[in-house]
């Protein structure tokens, strides 16, 4: 159910779960579909939902926490700082047109695309089948009615047929520009300035440091 990409499958699925036992349906309202279900996200949140990170910072801190709540912080600064450095050397070496995953994303989905028939409608409308099921796609819109093109913001397959029957070779611009290079750079654009030693500080050398990393 987290991971649907149509209201209508959601439902199907929680009728199931309602039939086995109609408690977990309760529970699950009562935390709030938009908090764990990608299809009634108020927000798009991407291909993924997950506390990795989280957890890895978690793991790499497990000493510090026997800290003062300064030299924690510090710490955290000190982790936080050294990433941030390394990620953005990574980012300026890379060339890619996409993030790799993405990458592999839109091959595979390009591969899927091979059997599906496309019937156009209009000039960005079009009806395409795959299995005995009909999918509208709006290549304006970036949207298909699987939900995978307008959520994953990537083309799904049937997209990927449009696309290929209208000789469209160019399918990044399809794609979400979070999963290009230069957003990924503008990520770590702005450096982490260190903090001076506790000894050295001042309102004025506080007020530099906010300006210039501001």
């Amino acid at each position: 159910m987290a991971k649907a990409y149509r209201k209508e499958d959601f439902d199907k699925l929680m009728a199931k779960v309602d039939k086995i036992d109609h408690r977990v349906k309760e529970y699950l309202e009562d935390a709030g579909y938009e908090k764990w279900s990608r299809v009634h996200s108020t927000v798009n949140r991407g291909r993924m939902m997950t506390s990795n990170i989280a957890e890895c910072i978690n793991g790499c801190l497990v000493e510090a926490r026997q800290l003062s709540i300064l030299e924690f912080l510090e710490e955290v600064r000190i982790l936080f700082g050294s990433w941030h450095c390394k990620n953005r050397e990574i980012a300026s070496y890379t060339n890619d047109t996409l993030g790799r995953r993405f990458e592999e994303v839109l091959i595979i989905n390009a591969s899927k695309s091979s059997k599906i028939e496309v019937i156009p409608s209009s000039e960005f409308i079009f009806s395409v089948y795959e299995a005995g099921r009909r999918y509208i796609i709006c290549l304006e819109r970036k949207v298909c009615s699987c939900g995978r093109f307008q959520l994953d913001e990537i083309p799904c397959a049937h997209a990927i047929a449009v696309l290929k029957e209208n000789n469209i070779k160019d399918m990044h611009s399809y794609c979400s520009d979070y999963y290009k290079p230069d957003t990924l750079a503008k990520t770590y654009e702005i450096p982490m300035i260190p903090m001076p030693d506790k000894e050295d500080w001042s309102l004025t050398m506080m007020l530099y440091l906010k300006r210039v990393s501001t």
